[in-house]
Order: C-alpha cells, then structure tokens, then sequence
C-alpha cells in the first residue's frame, strides 16, 4: 500500500513539474523565433512517410487503377484552341474579345446565371430606379417600424434588382445580421464585393463582420486584397492595417490553441506515467511542447529538409520557374507574408501536392502533366497555399499529438485517433478548396481553375473511396460545391487560362521523367549485363 502512495505522489509531482515548466516554456516563448532547432523526426514524421488516405482503404499500399488518358477528340482539340487564343487576345489587353472566345469554349455549370452586364456602383438613393427607390423607402420604413419581415423583402428585392446600389447590400447584410441570420450576412457581402471590389465602405463593412463572426483570417485576406488591388487608393493603408491587426488576432488565436493542446499533452504524458509507470509518454509529451513552441516556420522546415533528404526533386530551371512563378503570384494576395514560401516538384507521374507548416508546398510532376492550363495548376497550388494560411498543418501537428497521447492509453485508440483525423481533415480540405479558388481569382485565373483540376482527378481514379472516410471530399461532392460557389459569387470563370506556356512546361515535364525513367532502367540492366 505504502509503495502505491508513493508511486502517486511521485506522479503527481512530476505532472505537477511538467505543466509548470510548460507554462513557463508556453507563456514567455515568442510567436515568431529567430533560430530553429530539429525536431525529433517520432514527432513529426516525414510527410513522404505519413500515410495517405487512399493507404487506409488500400493496406497494401497498392496505387488505386488509373484510367488511360484517352486522346483529345477533334471538338476538344478546337476547344482549346479557341482557349488558346483567348489567351493571345487576354494577354494584348483585348478582354472583352477574350471573354466571349471563354465563353464559346467552355461549357456551361449545371447551375448557371444569366451573364448580366455589370453596371456602375452607385451610393446615392436619388440614383435609384423608380422600383429602386419603392424598395429602399420600403426597407427604410421596415427597419424603422421594427417588422422584420417587410424590411427583408425590401431589401432582398433590392440588393437582386439594383446590385450596383452599394448601401442595399450593406443595409440588407447588417438587417440579416440582426435577425441571427449571419451566414446569409455574410454571403451577400460576399457576392456585393466579388460584383464590386474596389467599393471600400463595402469591403469594411465585410472585413468587420468576418472579424465579428471570429473569421480573422478570412478578415485579413479581404482587407489585404483590396489594399492590393488598390495601391493607389485613399484608404489603402487603412485597409493593410486592418489585414495585418486580423492577421494576428488569428495567429493569437492559434497560439491559444497550441497552449491549451501542449498543456493538455503533458497532463496525459503524466497520467501515463501514474497509469503504465513508465517515463515515455511525459518526456514524448515534453518534447512535443517544444517542437510545437519553435512556431509554423520552424515546423516546416525541419521537415522540408527531411524531404528534399530522401525526395530526387526536379531542379530544371523552367519548370522550377514556371511552378514558383505561379506559386508567389498567389502568395502576394494569400495575406500572409511572414513565411518563406518555397514551391519543390516531386518526379512522380500521379497528380498529387502536399503542404508543409510555414509555406514549404510539394508537387508531383504528374500535376504538371494532368493539368491541362496554368490556371488549373494555379488550382491547384492555392489549394495547397491556402493549408499553409490558414495554418491547417500546424493545427494538424498540434492535435495529433493530443491524440496520439490520449489514445495511447485507450482501448482501439488508434482507430478512434485516426477517424477524428480524417473528419477534421475533411473540414480543412473544403476550406482549402473554398480560399483556394478565391486566391486563383485574386490572381487573375479562370475562377474554375481547381473545378476543372476536379474533373480531371475524378477521371483520373475510378477506385474512389467511400466519401464519408476519405480525407479529401469525393469528386463529384467537390465539383458540386466548387461549381456552386463560383455561381453564387459571380466568379469570372471566363478569363486568362494559360494554355500555350503550360503545353511547353508539360512537354519538358515529360521528358524529364521519360529521362529518369530510362536512367532508372538502365541501372537495373547494368549489374545483370556484367554478370
């Protein structure tokens, strides 16, 4: 009995040392460090040695059956030809020559609206239509009235009939607001400043009311891309103010969220200790406070080294240029400009990309190859930036370790570890795809950029696994809600694709593997040659 008790005290003096000495480590350790130490690779693994998803519907590790890229038919052969051309004329400043040459090539959503022709923002109600002017005078004596119902139809057939009138999207969003209904709020201060973007009393409006809703980073993003967009403006440097004070309330907010994660791992690292007797899971759990307090960038480049350690990337000069030409495009409009963002092409034929903490983005070669425009791989790669802003790997890391401690002690804790992983990987994977697509719209692609990349993976894989366990949204559901979002947005899908500079860099990605390829033969001959 005596020897219990002190086995218990022992335990909780050592759980009491450790939280401690981690809230000491957690309270006074800074955001951004200036040095960076190597993790302890059991941390962090390798993510070349992380399982994949198709892995946990494939143990074999068998790659799932790809279907033969059949030939262009002679229509899509004029398609892109056409895309092609659009291009030409995007390029010499003709757009609207290039829309309509957009336009005929490409084929309409399932869900489409009726291309309006975009008039010019107004703010004054002397403006108004006369229809116009019935529904704000309506709306004006609804709000005053209190009578909810009369005021959002007012506005509702206001904001539809007279878009250009800036106040109606903003009186309809705060009314939305009031009456509890904030995400409809913020979805039609989404489709007011995709329609008109260099509106600032707009753009503030929906800045503060991302910042209300606790979506900070969605905040900064908005705030920066107007100060971008706009350098000339006015109010441009109130606006870079704005991103930068909601960037770190989003980075304070993280951080938060590590500090209560790093605690919580020590306690279980202790409770294992009072549990098994043995001194692993404190220590791991010490280790891993650590780790995770060196920040995002740190993080991510540890395991970038180990990567490029094992990885034979492609160092060609142009077609590294052309990916990280594409890749920083993106990253000036992303909002987040404290990391260094680093782009790597893998030579493997599968289309595939993987996204390091701190801005260290993996390509395979096959994504070049599949992809059939700039502006699709630009899909992809936003997709694959927009897990760096909004720091999903880092959220990743943090969690997982937390866990990985807990289930540890659990009956079957693996599988429960691993299933709450891919449902909050499938959340992650749907904002990614979200924020990826607006940055290729900041960055001046076609707004279908990653739909299209979609397409192509979809028919790529004909082993698809089940929707509700992979961690990345099926096909179908994510061309879906891509199509979906570009239409209700507005979204100009008709705009510069990239299709000549693209067919050259594929070209050149092809042979660079037929070369490796080739090489890798060879070596297997030559041993047997000299036998």
């Amino acid at each position: 009995m005596k020897r219990r008790w002190k086995s218990l005290l022992l335990s909780l003096n050592w759980a009491l040392l450790s939280i401690g000495t981690s809230i000491f480590i957690i309270l006074t350790q800074p955001i951004a460090p200036t040095t960076a130490q190597e993790p302890a690779p059991t941390v962090v693994p390798s993510a070349v040695e992380q399982k994949k998803p198709e892995d946990l519907k494939n143990p074999d590790n068998k790659k799932p059956e790809e279907a033969a890229e059949p030939a262009p038919t002679p229509q899509e052969v004029v398609l892109r030809e056409k895309l092609m051309e659009g291009d030409t004329l995007y390029k010499q400043g003709q757009i609207e020559k290039a829309e309509k040459l957009y336009r005929s090539a490409k084929v309409p959503f399932s869900t489409q609206l009726k291309p309006e022709e975009r008039k010019e923002a107004i703010v004054d109600p002397t403006q108004l239509s006369p229809a116009g002017k019935v529904y704000w005078r309506e709306a004006q004596a609804g709000i005053a009235s209190k009578l909810q119902t009369k005021t959002l139809v007012a506005l509702g057939l206001l904001v539809e009939q007279v878009p250009e009138f800036i106040p109606g999207h903003i009186s309809y969003a705060e009314i939305l607001k009031q009456y509890g209904d904030e995400k409809k709020s913020l979805q039609v201060l989404e489709t007011a400043t995709t329609l008109y973007p260099n509106q600032p009393d707009l753009t503030k409006t929906r800045v503060t009311a991302l910042a209300d809703a606790k979506k900070w980073m969605e905040a900064s993003l908005a705030a920066r891309q107007f100060a971008i967009l706009n350098p000339n403006h006015l109010q441009t440097a109130e606006f870079t103010k704005l991103a930068n004070d909601n960037l770190e309330r989003y980075k304070s907010h993280t951080r938060a969220q590590v500090r209560g994660n790093t605690i919580a791992n020590i306690i279980t690292g202790a409770l294992g200790y009072a549990v098994t007797g043995s001194l692993l899971g404190p220590f791991s759990a010490l280790d891993s406070t650590i780790m995770l307090l060196q920040g995002e960038q740190a993080i991510g480049e540890s395991v970038a080294n180990q990567a490029k350690k094992q990885l034979d990337l492609i160092k060609d000069e142009a077609v590294q240029g052309y990916v990280n030409e594409i890749g920083q495009k993106l990253v000036k409009v992303s909002g987040r400009d404290e990391f260094k963002y680093e782009f790597f092409i893998i030579p493997e034929e599968e289309l595939n990309a993987f996204a390091l903490p701190g801005g260290k983005v993996f390509i395979n070669a096959g994504a070049i190859i599949k992809a059939k425009s700039e502006a699709e791989l630009a899909g992809l790669i936003g997709h694959e930036l927009s897990h760096v802003v909004l720091s999903h790997g880092f959220q990743l890391v943090t969690e997982g370790n937390l866990i990985s401690n807990v289930t540890q002690y659990l009956p079957l804790g693996g599988t429960i570890g691993q299933l709450f992983a891919l449902s909050y990987s499938r959340d992650m994977e749907r904002q990614a795809d979200t924020l990826g697509t607006r940055l290729i719209v900041a960055g001046g692609y076609a707004a279908d950029g990653l739909r299209n990349l979609m397409m192509t993976l979809e028919k790529q894989q004909k082993n698809a696994p089940p929707e509700w366990l992979a961690s990345h949204p099926g096909g179908n559901e994510r061309v879906s809600y891509l199509e979906e979002m570009i239409v209700k947005n507005r979204y100009n899908r008709y705009t510069y694709e990239g299709i000549a500079r693209h067919s050259l860099i594929q070209a050149k990605v092809k042979q660079l593997l037929k070369d490796k390829k080739e090489e890798s033969e060879k070596k297997k001959r030559d041993p047997e040659s000299k036998k």
